[in-house]
């Protein structure tokens, strides 16, 4: 009995990570996009970049065709201590060329703050878009923004998906995961009315909001850092799930390596000096936003409440054999397996993967002892540094 109640205690963790994960699957149905509102706001559409040369016209002629007035748009590519042509390149296909050389800040961070600076201070735009260098987005993307900033939002997260899924397993696989977390995540904290949360690419911010909240962030997870910022401002990101930003992903063992130590080695630094913090601070105020900001910080990545979530079946059930009876702790262990089982199943549904999205899902296992292994061996990369990912499918 008292094995079954420390087992029980031992749970709670990983049963409210998997509650909360169950709640937003709950609530992630598709919701029909709103309709479009006459263009009037302007925008200034920012591509940070290192050493691009090879894919960044692509990206640049992808954002010209968007279906919205030419006079109402810019594109200001930043060539960020780039040593390659991705200035000239940019420039040939007709975007406006910002570029920066410091070689004490440096990294995307930087990179945006300068841009940001640069668009308040030329005054055209009402708001900022930020695409990455490897990117192409829906057609809508700028109707989408437009319609929630005249309706009073400050900052907006457009849906952030995979360009290149069937590339490998690995992109299939990192598919259905931001299916997961860009998506099934984000549209049940937009109808609970909180923040989404910024994924870096694809995101807008209005001038006014940037002014308030200037972006001083500057750590390797540079979104995550200012979407907390944004929050203890008061401000919450909404989600424009009917648009898309597409940017490439990593195929090789080693690239993928390599980029997977950053965003979660980034992320564990801003949980370990937020996420209490911030846990606290949503309870003084009562605020909702704070909250799911520090639910979503203090949730671990998946792997890792996979494994919690199996351990604690695993030991309820060895302790329902030892006592001849089911443990209460055996009804913890069923419904964090249930729960997760839900919320993967509706990943791999969202990220349109099929069959075989589903039978790569087989490889998770071993995908997620990858994972733990990189954790456990230690971010190599310097903190806030640009780090250029392979381009696989456009080599320069």
């Amino acid at each position: 009995m008292w094995a079954d109640i420390l087992l029980l205690v031992l749970s709670v963790p990983v049963v409210l990570a998997c509650g909360y994960l169950l709640l937003l699957t709950v609530l992630s149905a598709d919701m029909p996009a709103p309709a479009r509102v006459p263009p009037r706001l302007k925008f200034d559409i920012i591509v940070p970049a290192h050493n691009e040369e090879g894919g960044i016209a692509g990206t640049v002629k992808n954002l010209s065709a968007l279906d919205y007035p030419a006079a109402l748009r810019r594109i200001l590519v930043v060539a960020d201590n780039c040593s390659d042509a991705t200035a000239e390149r940019a420039r040939e296909a007709g975007a406006t060329v910002l570029v920066r050389h410091d070689t004490e800040k440096r990294g995307k961070g930087f990179a945006l703050a300068y841009a940001f600076e640069h668009s308040l201070k030329e005054g055209f735009a009402d708001a900022v878009v930020v695409v990455d260098a490897d990117t192409h987005v829906s057609p809508h993307l700028l109707h989408s923004f437009g319609l929630r900033l005249e309706a009073g939002a400050q900052a907006i997260q457009a849906h952030y998906g995979v360009l290149n899924p069937h590339a490998s397993w690995r992109t299939r696989l990192m598919a259905i995961a931001l299916a997961l977390f860009h998506k099934v995540r984000s549209l049940g904290r937009e109808r609970l009315g909180v923040s989404c949360g910024l994924r870096g690419n694809g995101m807008c911010f209005s001038h006014r909001v940037i002014r308030e909240v200037p972006h001083d962030a500057f750590s390797i997870v540079e979104d995550l850092e200012y979407g907390i910022r944004l929050g203890r401002a008061g401000y919450r990101v909404h989600y424009a799930w009917e648009a898309e930003v597409l940017g490439e992903m990593v195929s090789s063992e080693k690239a993928a390596r390599s980029q997977r130590r950053r965003w979660e080695g980034g992320r564990w630094a801003m949980t370990k000096q937020f996420g209490v913090p911030l846990l606290g601070e949503a309870l003084d105020k009562r605020d909702d936003v704070l909250l799911d900001l520090a639910m979503d910080l203090l949730v671990p990545p998946l792997s890792y409440v996979v494994l919690g979530a199996v351990a604690v079946a695993a030991a309820a059930a060895g302790l329902s054999v030892w006592q001849g009876q089911v443990a209460l702790s055996a009804w913890a262990g069923a419904f964090c397996v249930v729960s997760l089982g839900l919320y993967v199943l509706r990943g791999w549904w969202v990220s349109g993967m099929g069959l075989r999205g589903l039978l790569d899902l087989m490889r998770a296992p071993f995908y997620v002892a990858w994972k733990v292994w990189l954790m456990v061996a230690g971010p190599r990369d310097k903190k806030g540094e640009w780090v250029r990912t392979t381009r696989e499918a456009r080599k320069p």
